[in-house]
């Protein structure tokens, strides 16, 4: 049989495009759910009116994405039992443990507490209804922790023990599961990551708006809290990343090797720029190196020993037997630079807009603004962009939307693919999971059928938010400003109980 047409390749293929699909909306749906309760929060502290309809405008955009977030969440869990059955015998008992919780736990949390918030703005008095969107945001992130700390155990395997009659791997230690260091540190690059997809979301709506010269209150406020979360977040996503890869150093070190193509340890090892090799032969034929590097990314010292591709792969064949235990190498390679690529223009890019758009007081008079004018941007303190130079930065501040959710998929790419042949690292090969009774036919029809409605969902997501970022913020009524707050009272209309997303 075809390898490229095999049970097992066309399961990777299906598993790995309905995860990266559903994984667009996840990073977004938790930034989102924060940031639309911090606009919220300066709302009911402030009264502000732009407040109010920063709010309404972002928690619109957040409501249709968690709604397909959700609905392409439910496919990966019915792929552990139509495509990798073998996999959930073996494991089952660990890796639903986390799951079980994020569905009992985070899942309803967030569920309840967001239909709270959407049909409780004209029941609910302000600072409880505040409180329902920080339940929100609060079940995004217990929700993403519980199933980061399952992948990690499939990172670095920890709290089991094999059942040799059963044939199964059993739990022995939960919270071991719940609190390893590779579980802490990839929560802690996830969540970075996923507010500079939303910092990023919010600071290139803004410049569509602003370079539109439309809503520019609003549109202000949200640039500059996006430009300072795009900071925050990437400054963060590069410490947490630092940190993550030190761990994966010690725990997986064939895909770190794979990530810097390096195919011989060195010691001190260099970073890789840029390299083009020879699978097949072990080597690169191209190589622009920074010497010590990667010695001290992997070990906080210049001069230490780092393991190559080949020496990981000797040694991993005298541990488990005979086979090749290298991933696909350029993927990793090109997967790795690609993640750090775009988050870093992500950071450079918030970095140069919040310096553009600065305070007040670091301008001179003639280039200061109105809170209801666009903001100049500054370069010096006497000298702003040319109207050129200006709106080049407004179409490149809306297209860095898009970097992060590259930067995201190619780092659950590098992740995932970095790992193989091995499902649970050391202990189950991916060959070994899946199902044994679906067939090619069978795994095939699924994935086109799969694959086929994700892209008309895909076009139906960018319609809806298309029409509802161009229409901007809501006008305020007096019902939005003094809402009736009896729990149990007649809505104002009765017939549109969600009017605020109208």
């Amino acid at each position: 049989m075809d390898l490229a047409l095999a049970p097992e390749t066309l399961a990777r293929w299906q598993f790995g495009i309905t995860t990266v699909y559903h994984f667009l909306f996840v990073p977004l749906t938790i930034s989102l759910a924060a940031l639309t309760a911090g606009l919220q929060t300066a709302w009911v502290r402030t009264e502000n009116e732009k407040y109010l309809r920063a709010t309404k405008f972002w928690g619109k955009l957040f409501l249709i994405n968690i709604a397909m977030g959700v609905v392409t969440g439910i496919v990966q869990e019915f792929q552990f039992g139509m495509n990798w059955s073998d996999y959930s015998r073996f494991v089952g008992d660990i890796f639903g443990a986390p799951l079980a919780f994020e569905a009992l736990i985070a899942f309803f949390f967030e569920s309840t507490f967001i239909g709270l918030w959407i049909f409780g703005w004209d029941k609910l008095p302000k600072r409880i209804h505040l409180a329902c969107m920080w339940m929100v945001s609060i079940g995004t992130i217990l929700s993403a922790y519980f199933i980061l700390a399952a992948n990690s155990w499939m990172q670095h395997p920890v709290g089991y023990r094999i059942n040799e009659e059963r044939g199964r791997a059993e739990l022995t230690d939960f919270w071991q599961v719940l609190t390893q260091n590779t579980a802490l540190t990839q929560f802690f690059h996830t969540m970075t990551a996923a507010f500079l997809v939303g910092g990023a979301f919010m600071v290139g709506i803004s410049a569509f708006h602003l370079a539109r010269k439309k809503h520019i209150p609003v549109m202000r406020t949200s640039l500059r809290l996006g430009l300072i979360t795009l900071i925050i977040a990437g400054l963060g996503t590069a410490i947490s990343g630092d940190l993550l890869g030190k761990v994966m150093f010690k725990q997986q070190p064939m895909k770190m090797a794979a990530a810097e193509a390096l195919w011989d340890g060195e010691a001190p090892a260099p970073f890789s720029v840029f390299a083009y090799g020879d699978v097949d032969k072990g080597h690169n034929s191209v190589a622009i190196e920074i010497p010590g590097l990667l010695s001290f990314l992997a070990n906080d010292d210049f001069t230490s020993y780092v393991p190559g591709i080949n020496d990981i792969n000797k040694a991993e064949q005298e541990k488990f037997g005979p086979g090749d235990y290298r991933p696909n190498i350029p993927v990793a390679y090109w997967g790795f630079r690609w993640m750090i690529g775009f988050g870093m223009a992500s950071l450079g890019i918030g970095m140069l807009g919040l310096w553009l758009t600065r305070k007040k007081f670091m301008l001179a008079p003639g280039l200061r603004t109105g809170e209801d004018e666009v903001p100049n941007l500054v370069l010096f303190k006497r000298k702003a962009l040319s109207p050129r130079l200006g709106r080049w930065y407004w179409i490149i501040a809306l297209w860095t939307m898009a970097f992060p959710l590259i930067a995201n998929s190619w780092g659950w790419i590098f992740t995932e693919m970095g790992r193989q042949p091995w499902v649970v690292y050391g202990v189950l090969r991916t060959r070994d999971a899946v199902s044994p009774g679906v067939s090619q036919g069978e795994v095939l029809t699924s994935m086109i059928v799969f694959t086929t409605l994700y892209a008309v969902l895909a076009v139906i997501e960018v319609k809806l938010l298309v029409k509802y970022v161009k229409a901007g913020p809501p006008e305020l009524t007096e019902d939005d400003l003094n809402p009736p707050t009896k729990i149990g009272g007649d809505s104002r209309d009765p017939d549109r109980p969600m009017a605020f997303s109208y």
